[in-house]
Protein backbone atom coordinates (compact mmCIF):
# COMPACT_ATOMS: atom_id res chain seq x y z
CA UNK A 1 0.00 0.00 0.00
CA UNK A 2 1.18 3.39 -0.93
CA UNK A 3 -1.50 6.13 -0.72
CA UNK A 4 0.87 9.03 -2.12
CA UNK A 5 0.75 6.78 -5.19
CA UNK A 6 -3.11 5.97 -5.24
CA UNK A 7 -4.12 9.27 -4.63
CA UNK A 8 -2.91 11.14 -6.77
CA UNK A 9 -3.27 9.04 -9.66
CA UNK A 10 -6.86 8.15 -8.62
CA UNK A 11 -7.86 12.06 -8.90
CA UNK A 12 -5.94 12.37 -12.40
CA UNK A 13 -8.18 8.83 -12.88
CA UNK A 14 -11.65 10.80 -12.25
CA UNK A 15 -10.36 14.29 -14.84
CA UNK A 16 -9.75 12.16 -17.38
CA UNK A 17 -12.87 10.19 -17.05
CA UNK A 18 -15.28 12.88 -16.57
CA UNK A 19 -14.07 14.99 -19.74
CA UNK A 20 -14.25 11.68 -21.79
CA UNK A 21 -17.35 10.63 -20.71
CA UNK A 22 -18.78 13.95 -21.52
CA UNK A 23 -17.42 13.91 -25.16
CA UNK A 24 -18.33 10.06 -25.72
CA UNK A 25 -22.13 11.09 -24.87
CA UNK A 26 -21.82 13.70 -27.09
CA UNK A 27 -20.92 11.74 -29.92
CA UNK A 28 -23.31 8.67 -28.52
CA UNK A 29 -26.56 10.84 -29.11
CA UNK A 30 -25.85 11.28 -33.20
CA UNK A 31 -25.80 7.49 -33.75
CA UNK A 32 -28.38 5.40 -34.62
CA UNK A 33 -30.85 3.91 -31.64
CA UNK A 34 -31.61 0.86 -33.81
CA UNK A 35 -27.95 0.01 -33.02
CA UNK A 36 -28.19 0.07 -28.91
CA UNK A 37 -26.99 -2.36 -27.41
CA UNK A 38 -24.99 -3.83 -30.06
CA UNK A 39 -21.41 -3.92 -31.17
CA UNK A 40 -22.48 -2.10 -34.38
CA UNK A 41 -23.17 0.48 -32.09
CA UNK A 42 -18.88 0.61 -30.96
CA UNK A 43 -17.91 0.45 -34.71
CA UNK A 44 -20.16 3.57 -35.44
CA UNK A 45 -18.94 5.14 -32.80
CA UNK A 46 -15.41 4.49 -33.85
CA UNK A 47 -15.00 6.30 -36.97
CA UNK A 48 -16.53 9.80 -35.01
CA UNK A 49 -13.22 11.66 -33.85
CA UNK A 50 -15.36 12.91 -30.62
CA UNK A 51 -16.00 9.60 -29.79
CA UNK A 52 -12.44 8.42 -30.23
CA UNK A 53 -10.95 11.36 -28.13
CA UNK A 54 -13.47 10.68 -25.10
CA UNK A 55 -12.42 7.21 -25.98
CA UNK A 56 -9.06 7.69 -25.42
CA UNK A 57 -9.42 10.22 -22.26
CA UNK A 58 -11.59 6.90 -20.71
CA UNK A 59 -8.71 4.14 -21.27
CA UNK A 60 -6.38 6.59 -19.79
CA UNK A 61 -8.71 6.73 -16.64
CA UNK A 62 -8.77 2.76 -16.66
CA UNK A 63 -4.57 2.51 -17.06
CA UNK A 64 -4.39 5.00 -14.01
CA UNK A 65 -7.19 3.74 -11.75
CA UNK A 66 -5.00 1.15 -12.26
CA UNK A 67 -2.27 2.03 -11.30
CA UNK A 68 -4.02 3.53 -8.21
CA UNK A 69 -5.54 0.04 -7.41
CA UNK A 70 -2.54 -1.52 -7.39
CA UNK A 71 -0.98 0.66 -4.44
CA UNK A 72 -4.38 1.85 -2.85
CA UNK A 73 -7.59 -0.06 -1.40
CA UNK A 74 -11.14 0.34 -3.45
CA UNK A 75 -12.53 1.59 -0.47
CA UNK A 76 -10.02 4.64 -0.68
CA UNK A 77 -9.93 4.73 -4.67
CA UNK A 78 -13.09 4.65 -5.99
CA UNK A 79 -14.70 7.87 -4.27
CA UNK A 80 -11.79 9.85 -5.31
CA UNK A 81 -12.32 8.22 -8.74
CA UNK A 82 -16.10 9.34 -8.80
CA UNK A 83 -14.77 13.29 -8.24
CA UNK A 84 -15.10 13.02 -12.23
CA UNK A 85 -17.01 16.45 -12.52
CA UNK A 86 -15.45 18.36 -9.75
CA UNK A 87 -12.61 18.19 -12.22
CA UNK A 88 -14.13 18.13 -15.52
CA UNK A 89 -16.93 21.09 -15.11
CA UNK A 90 -14.42 23.75 -14.71
CA UNK A 91 -12.01 22.43 -17.28
CA UNK A 92 -15.19 23.07 -19.73
CA UNK A 93 -16.49 26.02 -18.68
CA UNK A 94 -12.98 27.21 -19.05
CA UNK A 95 -12.74 25.71 -22.89
CA UNK A 96 -16.02 27.25 -23.20
CA UNK A 97 -15.29 30.68 -21.87
CA UNK A 98 -18.79 29.95 -19.43
CA UNK A 99 -18.69 30.64 -15.70
CA UNK A 100 -19.66 28.12 -13.24
CA UNK A 101 -23.07 28.71 -11.96
CA UNK A 102 -23.92 28.81 -8.42
CA UNK A 103 -25.76 25.38 -8.53
CA UNK A 104 -22.66 24.11 -10.08
CA UNK A 105 -20.05 25.46 -7.61
CA UNK A 106 -22.50 24.01 -5.00
CA UNK A 107 -22.37 20.36 -6.67
CA UNK A 108 -18.51 20.23 -6.46
CA UNK A 109 -18.26 21.86 -2.88
CA UNK A 110 -20.65 18.73 -1.90
CA UNK A 111 -18.96 16.25 -3.66
CA UNK A 112 -15.08 17.00 -2.55
CA UNK A 113 -16.48 18.24 0.49
CA UNK A 114 -18.70 14.28 0.63
CA UNK A 115 -15.98 12.26 -0.69
CA UNK A 116 -13.34 13.99 2.46
CA UNK A 117 -15.57 13.50 5.00
CA UNK A 118 -16.01 9.82 4.29
CA UNK A 119 -12.20 9.07 4.11
CA UNK A 120 -11.57 11.04 7.19
CA UNK A 121 -12.51 8.56 9.33
CA UNK A 122 -11.61 5.92 7.09
CA UNK A 123 -9.48 3.32 9.60
CA UNK A 124 -6.09 2.42 8.58
CA UNK A 125 -5.91 0.56 6.16
CA UNK A 126 -5.20 -3.10 6.54
CA UNK A 127 -3.39 -5.39 4.12
CA UNK A 128 -6.67 -7.03 3.49
CA UNK A 129 -6.64 -10.03 0.85
CA UNK A 130 -4.57 -8.98 -2.21
CA UNK A 131 -6.00 -12.13 -4.72
CA UNK A 132 -9.33 -13.72 -3.79
CA UNK A 133 -10.08 -16.64 -4.16
CA UNK A 134 -13.08 -18.00 -6.90
CA UNK A 135 -15.14 -18.63 -3.97
CA UNK A 136 -15.09 -15.68 -2.65
CA UNK A 137 -16.02 -14.15 -5.98
CA UNK A 138 -19.08 -15.95 -6.55
CA UNK A 139 -21.90 -14.02 -4.83
CA UNK A 140 -20.68 -10.75 -6.34
CA UNK A 141 -20.76 -12.58 -9.91
CA UNK A 142 -24.37 -13.77 -9.32
CA UNK A 143 -25.48 -10.67 -7.75
CA UNK A 144 -24.54 -8.82 -10.94
CA UNK A 145 -25.37 -11.29 -13.35
CA UNK A 146 -29.14 -10.96 -12.02
CA UNK A 147 -29.00 -7.59 -12.11
CA UNK A 148 -28.04 -7.20 -15.57
CA UNK A 149 -30.48 -9.96 -16.73
CA UNK A 150 -33.42 -8.41 -14.85
CA UNK A 151 -32.51 -4.54 -16.20
CA UNK A 152 -31.63 -4.92 -19.58
CA UNK A 153 -35.04 -6.48 -20.94
CA UNK A 154 -36.79 -3.80 -19.07
CA UNK A 155 -34.67 -1.21 -20.70
CA UNK A 156 -34.86 -2.90 -24.45
CA UNK A 157 -39.09 -2.39 -24.19
CA UNK A 158 -38.68 1.08 -22.68
CA UNK A 159 -37.98 4.28 -24.18
CA UNK A 160 -36.03 7.61 -23.21
CA UNK A 161 -35.01 7.50 -19.71
CA UNK A 162 -36.43 4.87 -18.45
CA UNK A 163 -34.34 2.66 -21.08
CA UNK A 164 -31.46 5.00 -19.82
CA UNK A 165 -31.67 4.34 -16.04
CA UNK A 166 -31.90 0.64 -16.49
CA UNK A 167 -29.00 0.49 -18.91
CA UNK A 168 -26.83 3.02 -16.44
CA UNK A 169 -27.57 0.50 -13.87
CA UNK A 170 -26.55 -2.28 -15.58
CA UNK A 171 -23.31 -0.30 -16.60
CA UNK A 172 -22.68 0.98 -13.25
CA UNK A 173 -22.51 -3.00 -11.43
CA UNK A 174 -20.26 -3.70 -14.27
CA UNK A 175 -18.40 -1.18 -13.71
CA UNK A 176 -17.78 -1.71 -10.46
CA UNK A 177 -16.92 -5.30 -11.08
CA UNK A 178 -14.39 -4.28 -13.36
CA UNK A 179 -12.65 -2.12 -10.90
CA UNK A 180 -12.30 -5.06 -8.13
CA UNK A 181 -11.43 -7.12 -11.27
CA UNK A 182 -8.61 -4.93 -11.70
CA UNK A 183 -7.33 -4.52 -8.06
CA UNK A 184 -7.38 -8.66 -8.17
CA UNK A 185 -5.43 -8.37 -11.68
CA UNK A 186 -2.79 -6.14 -10.56
CA UNK A 187 -2.50 -8.05 -6.83
CA UNK A 188 -1.87 -10.96 -9.11
CA UNK A 189 0.55 -9.21 -11.26
CA UNK A 190 2.72 -8.68 -7.90
CA UNK A 191 2.24 -11.47 -6.50
CA UNK A 192 2.52 -14.27 -9.74
CA UNK A 193 3.88 -11.72 -12.64
CA UNK A 194 3.09 -13.13 -16.27
CA UNK A 195 1.09 -16.32 -15.02
CA UNK A 196 -1.91 -14.01 -14.46
CA UNK A 197 -2.68 -14.86 -18.41
CA UNK A 198 -3.44 -18.18 -16.69
CA UNK A 199 -6.10 -16.76 -14.45
CA UNK A 200 -9.58 -16.29 -15.06
CA UNK A 201 -10.24 -12.74 -13.77
CA UNK A 202 -8.25 -11.07 -16.49
CA UNK A 203 -10.74 -12.33 -19.13
CA UNK A 204 -13.36 -11.47 -16.70
CA UNK A 205 -11.77 -7.85 -16.65
CA UNK A 206 -12.46 -7.84 -20.57
CA UNK A 207 -15.99 -9.27 -20.56
CA UNK A 208 -16.85 -6.67 -18.10
CA UNK A 209 -15.11 -4.00 -19.29
CA UNK A 210 -16.80 -4.75 -23.25
CA UNK A 211 -20.48 -5.08 -21.54
CA UNK A 212 -19.90 -2.41 -19.20
CA UNK A 213 -19.32 0.14 -22.18
CA UNK A 214 -21.73 -0.96 -24.29
CA UNK A 215 -24.59 -0.15 -21.93
CA UNK A 216 -23.09 2.99 -21.39
CA UNK A 217 -22.98 3.99 -24.58
CA UNK A 218 -26.56 2.49 -25.31
CA UNK A 219 -27.68 5.04 -22.20
CA UNK A 220 -25.82 7.90 -23.46
CA UNK A 221 -27.72 6.74 -26.91
CA UNK A 222 -31.52 6.78 -26.13
CA UNK A 223 -31.70 9.60 -23.12
CA UNK A 224 -30.08 12.65 -21.82
CA UNK A 225 -26.96 12.63 -19.64
CA UNK A 226 -28.45 14.09 -16.78
CA UNK A 227 -30.43 10.67 -15.90
CA UNK A 228 -27.04 7.95 -16.78
CA UNK A 229 -24.24 9.74 -15.68
CA UNK A 230 -25.46 10.56 -11.78
CA UNK A 231 -26.37 6.65 -11.97
CA UNK A 232 -23.11 5.52 -13.23
CA UNK A 233 -20.98 7.87 -11.18
CA UNK A 234 -23.04 7.02 -7.85
CA UNK A 235 -23.69 3.30 -8.35
CA UNK A 236 -20.25 2.55 -9.33
CA UNK A 237 -18.18 3.60 -6.39
CA UNK A 238 -21.13 2.31 -3.87
CA UNK A 239 -20.86 -1.10 -5.59
CA UNK A 240 -16.79 -1.16 -5.50
CA UNK A 241 -16.70 -0.15 -2.59
CA UNK A 242 -19.17 -2.94 -1.20
CA UNK A 243 -17.15 -5.35 -3.38
CA UNK A 244 -13.63 -4.03 -1.34
CA UNK A 245 -15.11 -5.23 2.36
CA UNK A 246 -17.17 -8.29 0.94
CA UNK A 247 -14.29 -10.11 -1.26
CA UNK A 248 -10.83 -7.88 -0.40
CA UNK A 249 -11.54 -7.85 3.36
CA UNK A 250 -11.46 -3.66 3.29
CA UNK A 251 -12.89 -2.36 6.52
CA UNK A 252 -15.24 0.76 6.68
CA UNK A 253 -15.33 2.90 9.88
CA UNK A 254 -16.45 0.91 12.83
CA UNK A 255 -17.64 3.04 15.83
CA UNK A 256 -21.17 4.45 15.53
CA UNK A 257 -19.67 8.12 15.19
CA UNK A 258 -17.45 7.55 12.36
CA UNK A 259 -20.42 5.72 10.33
CA UNK A 260 -22.50 8.22 11.12
CA UNK A 261 -19.62 10.83 9.85
CA UNK A 262 -18.98 8.33 6.47
CA UNK A 263 -22.78 8.13 5.80
CA UNK A 264 -23.42 11.72 5.98
CA UNK A 265 -20.07 12.17 3.77
CA UNK A 266 -21.88 9.24 1.10
CA UNK A 267 -24.62 11.39 1.46
CA UNK A 268 -23.50 14.64 0.55
CA UNK A 269 -20.97 13.16 -1.99
CA UNK A 270 -24.21 11.90 -3.96
CA UNK A 271 -26.10 14.73 -3.61
CA UNK A 272 -23.21 17.09 -4.99
CA UNK A 273 -22.41 14.37 -7.96
CA UNK A 274 -26.59 14.57 -9.00
CA UNK A 275 -26.54 18.55 -8.76
CA UNK A 276 -23.03 17.95 -11.17
CA UNK A 277 -24.36 15.70 -13.58
CA UNK A 278 -27.41 17.65 -13.93
CA UNK A 279 -25.32 21.01 -15.29
CA UNK A 280 -25.77 22.02 -18.67
CA UNK A 281 -22.46 21.94 -19.26
CA UNK A 282 -21.98 17.74 -18.41
CA UNK A 283 -25.03 17.89 -20.90
CA UNK A 284 -23.77 19.00 -23.49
Amino acid sequence: MNTAVAVPTALLSAICFGVGSVLQQQAARQASQQKSLQLRLLLDLARRPMWLTGMGLVLSSFALLGIALAFGPLILVLPLAATDLVFALPLLAWRRKMPLTRLEATGIACTAGGVSMFLTVLPPVPEGTAVPALVDWVPVLVAIGGVVALLVPIGARRQGRTSAAMYATCAAVLFALLDSLTKSVAGRLRTDGFSVFWHWELYALIVAGVMGLTLSQSAYQVGPLAVSLPIIDTVEPIGAVAIGVAVFGEQLASSTGGAAVQALGAATAVAGIVLLDRSPLARG
